[in-house]
């Protein structure tokens, strides 16, 4: 390893599930053979953090942990076996760290149903820090001409809507429907949409997500809160007054889950990408056979659509709504999580 990297670093640990966070110096970790190590510059910070600090997924998590899966940085040192990826070069470490890249997902280019996944601030350390780890053949490939603070958003949020789009088969012109459309992932959301020429309806709640939304590219905005038939205000955004031709759910709590499939018109795609904690999804049966209903979920993409979805930001296609801090102001940006007002992404400054 190069002498400039430190033997140690500044990070945020979790070091029992649901327990306080320690901004604290902990060891510079070494890359193994097919590893990089990546000097953090940006991560962004995304409500799966909350599950993984909570403990609220039927998954376990690592302790201690360093969370975070959204980070945008330099290459410093990698393992003898890398070949492709250089020092200098700028990559991402996004939610998937590593899969076995032999099963037959992997070969099938599913690599994130791997049975043997590696996720980053969950199963191994995160982005939470200066300094990551991470595995060569699946870090994000960054242009060096691409500002790492407003990319590092686009490594899980981007990414993953633009992965739920492709899933739902909206095609040009069709009306989607974002559901939590103020936050993080819907926020992005809404320009991929707009940018793979689909029409968008936002839902969600408050004045600033309304017009943040419109800013965005969506064409109507609902406000669940202050909707007295949300059913009936979705359909009515669209022109023929039968809803949208796909619901992307990036919602944090269960009962939009349980509202999109009355909306949805026939032979509509549902698509469940937020994972609220201990909900589940439900439908009427009647209604959904008879309307020929698809409901599915979306996890993370590929490799392959991390690279589409980067081209995208790299085209001046996709800009990512959000606010800087410093590293060691996190448990402020969990609480502001926890509660809501959140609009668009915190991306956490590691040098701060």
């Amino acid at each position: 390893m190069a002498s400039e990297i430190p033997t140690e670093q500044w990070a945020q640990v979790i070091d029992e599930t649901g327990g306080p966070l320690h901004y604290r110096r902990i060891p510079v970790a070494k890359p193994g053979p097919d590893e990089v190590l990546v000097n953090i510059k940006f991560s962004g910070v995304c409500h799966t953090d909350l599950h993984a600090w909570q403990g609220d997924w039927p998954l376990p998590t690592k302790m201690p942990l360093v969370g975070g899966h959204e980070g945008a940085g330099v290459v410093v040192a990698r393992g003898e076996l890398v070949e492709d990826v250089q020092i200098g070069d700028h990559v991402g470490i996004k939610w998937l760290n590593g899969s076995c890249l032999a099963c037959g997902f992997c070969q099938q280019a599913d690599e994130p149903l791997c049975p043997k996944p590696q996720l980053s601030g969950y199963t191994v350390d995160g982005t939470f820090q200066e300094y990551c780890i991470g595995k060569a053949a699946h870090v994000a490939r960054i242009p060096k001409e691409l500002p790492l603070d407003a990319v590092a958003p686009v490594l899980c949020a981007g990414i993953t809507v633009y992965k739920g789009l492709k899933e739902s088969g909206a095609q040009p012109g069709q009306w989607v429907a974002i559901v939590g459309a103020g936050g993080g992932l819907g926020s992005l959301a809404l320009q991929y949409a707009k940018a793979m020429g689909l029409r968008t309806i936002g839902i969600d709640t408050g004045d600033a997500k309304k017009d943040m939304c419109a800013t965005l590219g969506a064409e109507h905005f609902v406000d669940f809160a202050k909707s007295s038939n949300l059913v009936k205000d979705v359909q009515a955004a669209t022109p023929d007054g039968l809803g949208p031709h796909a619901v992307l759910l990036v919602a944090v709590n269960e009962r939009p889950f349980q509202q999109a499939a009355e909306y949805i018109r026939p032979r509509g795609t549902v698509v469940c990408i937020g994972m609220p904690a201990g909900a589940y999804m439900k439908a009427p049966v009647f209604e959904t056979v008879v309307r020929m209903i698809t409901i599915k979920g979306s996890y993370v993409g590929n490799r392959k659509d991390s690279a589409e979805a980067l081209e995208f930001f790299a085209r001046g296609l996709i800009k990512s709504p959000f606010q800087t801090v410093g590293l060691s102001e996190l448990p402020s940006v969990y609480e502001k999580l926890q509660k809501g007002e959140v609009a668009g992404r915190y991306v956490l400054d590691t040098s701060k």
